[in-house]
C-alpha cells in the first residue's frame, strides 16, 4: 500500500496551513480499522489526507471503491457520541436526502474505537469536492452556488421532520442549542459552562458574564420568545460551502459531515448557514471590516430556501434576530475542545475574543448593522 500525500498539513485558526493536531492515518492503522467491517475491500492506496483540524480522515482506494475512514479523538467523539450523528443521517438517507453510505460491522455498529481513535467508515459519495482545500468560512465562489446549497438546506429540513431523538449529550464540538432559546439566556449558559469544567477554568480568569449578559442585552428584544414559537428539529449547524459536494450543472449533490448537527430548530440552522457563507470572517481584523459581508450571497442561499420552502414573516425575524448570536454556543464548545482536550490556550483565547466576541461585536458595529438592514428590506420584514 502506498501513501502519496507526503508532509501532512491541516487549517488553522488562521489563513495558514499548520502542523496537524491529529497525526494523518497510516496505511497499516486503515487497514487495522477496514479489517472490522466487511463490506471493506482491501486497500490498494491512501490518495488524500483532509487538511480540516479537528480530526483526521482519509480517501481510501479500495479494490472495491473509494472508501473515506475518518479518526476522532475518543475525548471528542465516543462511539455513543458518532451513534448520535449516524442515526440521523440514516434517518435523512430513508427520506431520500443524499447524505454518506455510512459501512457497518459484522455486529451493526457504524462506529468503532480502537486505541485512543473513534473511526467511521463510508463509501464515497457522489459529487465534487469543490471545496475541500478550502477553510470552513470561506464564502461561495458564486451566487448559484449559494442558492443551490439554500434549495439543499431547506430539502434537508423537510427530511428531517419526524426525527425524535433527543438533544446530543454533552461533548466537545456541538453546535448546541441550549442558550438562545432559553427565557434567561445567562442563566442557560451558567449552568452550560458548569457541565464543561475546562470550559469554566478557562473562562473565570475573564470577565466572560459581564461580556455575554452584554451580548444577550443588545440582541435581545424577544429572541427567546421567537425561538419558543420555533418547531423543534434535527438540523445539520454547520452549513458552508466545503460540506457539500457539487454536481456539474453547480447543483448540491451530496450533504456530508455531521458532527456539529444537534436538535434545533430550521430557522438556527438557516442563521447558522447564513453565518458561515456570508463573511469573509477570516479577513476580520485584517484592515477590511467594512467590506467582509456579502449581502448578494445571504439573499441568494435564503431565494434557494424559499424555492423549497417559503419563510413566514416569524421565521425571517427570527434569523434576522439570531444572526448576530448564532455562533455563541459553538465558539463555547470550541473554546472546551482547545482548553480541555488539546490544551491549547492561545487557541482558546482566538476562540474567544476573535470567534465568539469578535464575530457578534462585528454585527453590532456600523457595518454589521448595515448589513443586517440590507438584508431585513430584502426580505420585506419590517
Amino acid at each position: 500500500m502506498s501513501d502519496p500525500v507526503g508532509e501532512h498539513r491541516v487549517h488553522g485558526m488562521g489563513l495558514a496551513l499548520e502542523a496537524p493536531i491529529w497525526p494523518a492515518i497510516t496505511p497499516d492503522e486503515a487497514a487495522a480499522v477496514l479489517a472490522l467491517y466487511p463490506g471493506a475491500a482491501p486497500i490498494e492506496a491512501l490518495h488524500w489526507h483532509s487538511p480540516r483540524p479537528f480530526s483526521a480522515a482519509t480517501l481510501i482506494q479500495s479494490s472495491g471503491g473509494m472508501l473515506l475512514l475518518k479518526r476522532h479523538d475518543r475525548r471528542v467523539r465516543s462511539v455513543e457520541g458518532l451513534a448520535e450523528e449516524h442515526g440521523f443521517i440514516a434517518h435523512l438517507a430513508a427520506a431520500g436526502m443524499p447524505v454518506p453510505e455510512l459501512l457497518r460491522t459484522t455486529e451493526g455498529a457504524s462506529a468503532v474505537a480502537l486505541g485512543e481513535g473513534t473511526y467511521e467508515l463510508h463509501r464515497q459519495s457522489a459529487g465534487v469536492d469543490l471545496y475541500r482545500d478550502q477553510p470552513s468560512w470561506t464564502p461561495f465562489r458564486a451566487d448559484g452556488h449559494a442558492r443551490a446549497a439554500g434549495a439543499a438546506l431547506a430539502r434537508l429540513h423537510r427530511a428531517a421532520l419526524g426525527y425524535e431523538a433527543p438533544a446530543r449529550r454533552v461533548q466537545p464540538l456541538v453546535a448546541g442549542f441550549s442558550i438562545l432559546p432559553a427565557p434567561d439566556p445567562m442563566a442557560a449558559a451558567e449552568a452550560y459552562v458548569r457541565a464543561r469544567p475546562a470550559l469554566a477554568a478557562f473562562l473565570e480568569k475573564r470577565s466572560w458574564r459581564r461580556r455575554l449578559a452584554s451580548l444577550f442585552a443588545a440582541a435581545d428584544d424577544g429572541l427567546a420568545s421567537l425561538l419558543a414559537r420555533q418547531t423543534p428539529l434535527w438540523t445539520h449547524n454547520d452549513w458552508h460551502p466545503s460540506n457539500l459536494l457539487w454536481a456539474a450543472d453547480g447543483t448540491v449533490e451530496t450533504v456530508f459531515d455531521f458532527g456539529l448537527a444537534d436538535r434545533a430548530c430550521a430557522a438556527h440552522d438557516l442563521a447558522s448557514a447564513i453565518e458561515r457563507t456570508a463573511f469573509a470572517w477570516l479577513d476580520l481584523g485584517q484592515g477590511r471590516d467594512e467590506d467582509i459581508a456579502d449581502p448578494a450571497a445571504a439573499s441568494s442561499l435564503i431565494a434557494g430556501y424559499e424555492a423549497i420552502a417559503p419563510l413566514d414573516a416569524a421565521m425571517r425575524e427570527t434569523v434576522l434576530r439570531l444572526l448576530p448570536l448564532v455562533h455563541v454556543e459553538f465558539a463555547l464548545s470550541e473554546i472546551d475542545y482547545f482548553a480541555g482536550v488539546v490544551d491549547d490556550s492561545d487557541a482558546a483565547l482566538l476562540a474567544w475574543e476573535g470567534y465568539l466576541l469578535g464575530h457578534a461585536d462585528w454585527f453590532g458595529s456600523r457595518a454589521g448593522r448595515d448589513f443586517l438592514a440590507s438584508l431585513r428590506a430584502g426580505l420585506g420584514t419590517s
